[in-house]
């Protein structure tokens, strides 16, 4: 399974991570720094739970942090993969619920770990587009460029995990 597609025209993002709503952040594994040189984005402790959704050795978090892995393509996702995925915006969500710093983390920080941001704003009441929106604002313009799953998010994840699932279910 490929986890990250080559995409040399979208550019690193300038921070290794952005507070997108107080205490969560969106961030990736590689970063531009001020040089213009692309830098490492290792985790330590400054997170009390940590989402990630492209694991890379060597990037933390360190040893105690809370730390969910569910690796998934940036691309169409099967049932079991969406499932994951409301699985770790409930998971988000609960962790804000109780005042804890949750980082949310792919490759460069845009579409995997936003498609979890996102659906963590509107398991809090923010409609799709609203949470779209604010992640562009907060962490890039390039957050959430992968049209699949915007329009996941805009039909909302339960559906779109019914949806594949049928589709697994009718390939058979």
């Amino acid at each position: 399974m490929r986890t990250r597609r080559k995409q040399p025209d979208v550019p690193a993002p300038d921070s290794p991570w952005n507070e997108i709503v107080p205490g969560l952040w969106m961030g990736g594994h590689e970063f531009a720094g001020s040089a213009g040189e692309i830098e490492f984005a290792v985790v330590g402790e400054e997170f009390d739970v940590v989402l990630t959704l492209l694991r890379l050795p060597g990037y933390g978090p360190d040893e105690g942090v809370e730390h969910h892995v569910w690796p998934i393509p940036d691309g169409p996702l099967d049932g079991t993969q969406i499932a994951g995925v409301m699985r770790l915006a409930r998971t988000a969500r609960e962790a804000l619920e109780r005042r804890r710093r949750v980082l949310v983390r792919c490759y460069h920080g845009y579409n995997r770990s936003g498609l979890v941001v996102a659906e963590s704003l509107i398991l809090a009441g923010r409609s799709p587009d609203e949470a779209i929106r604010l992640i562009r604002a907060r962490r890039s313009p390039w957050a959430l460029h992968n049209e699949l799953f915007v329009e996941y998010l805009r039909t909302g994840l339960a559906t779109a995990r019914l949806l594949e699932e049928l589709a697994e279910e009718g390939a058979e």
